[in-house]
């Protein structure tokens, strides 16, 4: 069987960072289009992919690109501009990276944001190399515009004032690269390309440091990835599904990266589906042309017969209304082919859509990505998952949380990430108190979900506190001049032995005969709610007579029930100091007496 032919494909390059922070304008930038200003509040909403030919690259880099010893024999750029990390958590090679390199934006006046960090956490755990783009250089006070000018050029063109902030805010971004575990460095001082970062000061807007930029990514790309991007040309098509829609005259389409082989129009291609594995044929195969954006309708798409890794292709086929955004697309061109796909896209999809009626939490989430991510941080901290799927938050996943509330009430919750909560399941999420939590950062929305949960323990124990009685020996002191009052109530000084008393508690003879409760504890001239161990102070006990039931220098215990053992020894046990554990085995003795349950306390 002879080898198959090998050629190097684009670099798939994902662009992450914080909202606003100028992922899009970036890409704008290269491209030249304005997807950033038509969008709401110029917020990336959806995944989009745009090819950039070396050509554009060699046009915007111009000279640079001599600085890269060797040539570029890569033919283009591919790149991914994601709101999120759903690139990076896809199904492709379980949950490994979709994306060969990614390029992340920091606002170099901002610093780290949340989405910053969970993006760099992301980068971590799937290994991506990564350079990173310190962008609105040109925000910095007197900075002298020079647009699409490389960084090096521009910068001998600024003031010393301008020269030392840009260098403070790098150092600054340098500190907090230092912090989250990683060596990082301006891009013209890095040493050693494979461990330290490299940071290339831009501005997205104007076009500064963008060619620095593209010459970096095109030179690692080649230089780290050249084995990893060989591919084989004639082999059936595996990709991604970035996006899931609904197109005018072609019905529901799939967006997608291919990553592999050959994708050709009527070939058959499996993809994940809600509970089954799609099987359909291509229609159509859509390519946007190349600086096109593969999202915006106003740009028409070519239609192709085939298109070969890596690269973004709209496909119209019949049977995609359930298609799940994040599954894997596989070409298949026979009958043991298919079912061979089907096999494997079933199992990995049924490894991250749950279902285990076990008690824990419900999860929603926008695709299989995502969903896989936030599980694996679920389990990272040891949150049980009752069902994890894909879509938005329904009544039926409320009424699911309702059912474990009624176990246990911390996991009876709903999490939705980058999902929509229905009207209906609203309503009787609201009627029949069940929290949702929904966010579009994993790590932000786990944290809220952590504090509420922290809270609601809080305000449990403050209750239990509010109605658990605390063990307590007190003394009456001998001398009668410590008899304030004899009876209605009775009114004496006494020390606490040993644990606290407060007031409502029902106080014990030596043999377990009950004499009276506490009414109130005066110390010195104030009344408190509680004496511990050591504290001298005047009780008022209701139902007691000096002298009958009780007499000076005589011990008394506070009276404990069996619930009150139980609750102090599971549910308060890090309320209990040394002194109280001393009273409550003092008095599980005089209780012995009569009930053999205090035998084993």
């Amino acid at each position: 069987m002879r080898e198959m032919t090998k050629k190097i494909r684009q670099p798939i390059i994902a662009v992450l960072g914080h909202v606003d922070h100028g992922k899009t304008t970036l890409l704008d930038r290269i491209r030249r289009t304005k997807v950033a200003a038509k969008e709401a509040g110029g917020i990336t909403q959806h995944i989009g992919a745009t090819e950039v030919p070396i050509e554009t690259v060699r046009t915007l880099a111009g000279p640079l690109i001599k600085l890269w010893k060797g040539e570029i024999k890569l033919p283009g750029l591919l790149f991914i501009d994601t709101p999120g990390h759903e690139a990076f958590t896809s199904l492709r090679a379980r949950g490994g990276s979709l994306a060969d390199l990614a390029v992340l934006i920091v606002d170099i006046n901002e610093g780290f944001q949340p989405q910053t960090i969970e993006s760099i956490e992301i980068l971590r755990k799937n290994r991506t190399p990564f350079i990173v783009a310190a962008n609105k250089i040109d925000r910095i006070k007197g900075w002298k515009v020079e647009e699409d000018e490389p960084f090096l050029v521009n910068i001998k063109k600024q003031d010393p004032r301008a020269q030392q902030e840009l260098e403070t805010k790098l150092w600054e971004l340098i500190g907090k690269f230092y912090e989250m575990g990683f060596q990082a460095n301006r891009f013209d001082r890095v040493q050693n390309f494979t461990r330290e970062l490299a940071i290339v000061p831009i501005s997205a807007k104007y076009g500064i440091g963008v060619p620095e930029l593209l010459v970096l990514i095109a030179g690692l790309s080649q230089k780290y990835l050249e084995e990893q991007l060989k591919i084989e040309v004639e082999g059936p098509a595996r990709g991604t599904i970035l996006e899931v829609r609904e197109e005018l005259g072609l019905g529901t389409t799939i967006d997608v990266i291919v990553y592999d082989g050959t994708l050709r129009k009527d070939d058959t291609i499996v993809v994940g589906g809600k509970d089954k594995a799609i099987v359909t044929k291509i229609r159509a195969l859509l390519k946007p042309k190349p600086l096109d954006e593969i999202r915006d309708p106003r740009f028409r798409f070519d239609q192709v017969d085939e298109v070969v890794a890596a690269a973004g292709i709209k496909i119209a086929a019949p049977g995609l209304e359930e298609a799940l955004a994040g599954s894997p697309v596989i070409a298949a061109r026979s009958e043991e082919e298919i079912e061979k796909a089907k096999e494997e896209i079933l199992s990995q999809i049924q490894s991250v859509v749950i279902n285990t009626g076990k008690v824990g939490v419900i999860v929603k989430a926008d695709t299989l990505g995502s969903l896989e991510a936030l599980s694996k941080e679920l389990s990272e901290k040891n949150i049980p998952i009752r069902k994890a799927d894909v879509g938005n938050i329904s009544k039926t996943d409320v009424m699911e949380a309702l059912s474990v509330k009624e176990e246990d009430e911390k996991y009876g919750v709903v999490l939705g990430f980058n999902v929509k909560v229905n009207e209906d399941a609203e309503e009787v999420a609201k009627a029949k108190g069940v929290p949702i939590f929904v966010g579009n950062i994993i790590y932000k929305l786990i944290e809220d979900y952590e504090a509420w949960v922290t809270e609601q323990e809080e305000k449990k124990k403050r209750e239990l506190l509010k109605n658990v009685t605390f063990p307590g020996v007190i003394r009456l002191y001998p001398d009668e001049r410590y008899v304030f009052r004899r009876s209605k109530p009775a009114i004496v000084g006494v020390e606490v032995l040993e644990g606290r008393i407060r007031p409502g508690v029902v106080l014990i003879k030596q043999n377990g005969e009950k004499v009276g409760v506490i009414k109130s504890i005066k110390n010195k001239n104030d009344f408190v709610q509680e004496a511990k161990k050591g504290d001298a102070v005047a009780v008022a006990i209701e139902g007691a007579i000096v002298g009958r039931h009780i007499q000076p220098g005589e011990t008394l215990y506070v009276d404990l029930s069996k619930n009150d053992v139980i609750l102090l020894a599971k549910q308060l046990k890090n309320e209990l100091d040394e002194t109280d554990i001393k009273a409550l085995k003092m008095t599980a003795k005089v209780k012995a007496q009569q009930d053999p349950f205090w035998k084993a306390v």
